[in-house]
C-alpha cells in the first residue's frame, strides 16, 4: 500500500494550484518589490512621526483651536494609522512568500482550491478565492 508524505502532498497541491515556475517567480518578484515600497513608506511615516513628535514637544500652542488645518493630535492618528497598515502590509508580504516558498501560494486557506490567476494579479497577498472572500465579507 502506497502513502503520500506531507512533501509529496504539497507538490501535487503546487500542480494543481495551476501555477507554472514561471508564474510563481513572477508573483515572487512583484511581492519582493512591493515589500521595498512598503519599507520605504514606512520609513518615512517613522520619519514623520518623529517630525511631529518634536514639534509637540516643542510648541506650546494650542493646536486643538487652531483653525488654521489639523491638530497635531489628528496629525499624529493619521500618521499612526498609515504606519500600522504599511506594517500590515509588509507581514502580509512576506507570508505571501512563505506560502510561494512551501508550495502553498495559489491556493485558499479556507477551501484548498486554487486562487485564480487574476485574483492573484490583484490582490498577491490574498489568501483566499473569491467565492470564500465574498463569504467572508457576508
Amino acid at each position: 500500500m502506497h502513502t503520500e508524505s506531507p512533501d509529496t502532498r504539497e507538490l501535487y497541491i503546487i500542480q494543481d494550484a495551476g501555477l507554472t515556475t514561471d508564474e510563481l517567480e513572477a508573483f515572487d518578484r512583484m511581492l519582493v518589490e512591493r515589500r521595498r515600497g512598503d519599507v520605504a513608506e514606512a520609513q518615512r511615516h517613522a520619519e514623520a512621526l518623529g517630525s511631529l513628535l518634536s514639534s509637540r514637544s516643542e510648541s506650546t500652542a494650542d493646536d486643538e483651536h487652531d483653525p488654521e488645518g489639523p491638530t497635531l493630535s489628528a496629525e499624529w492618528s493619521r500618521l499612526h494609522a498609515l504606519r500600522s497598515e504599511t506594517a500590515d502590509d509588509i507581514a502580509a508580504v512576506d507570508a505571501a512568500r512563505e506560502r510561494i516558498r512551501t508550495g502553498r501560494y495559489g491556493r485558499c486557506s479556507t477551501c484548498g482550491r486554487p486562487i485564480g490567476v487574476p485574483r492573484l494579479e490583484a490582490r498577491p497577498t490574498t489568501e483566499l478565492c473569491i467565492v470564500c472572500a465574498v463569504a467572508a465579507e457576508r
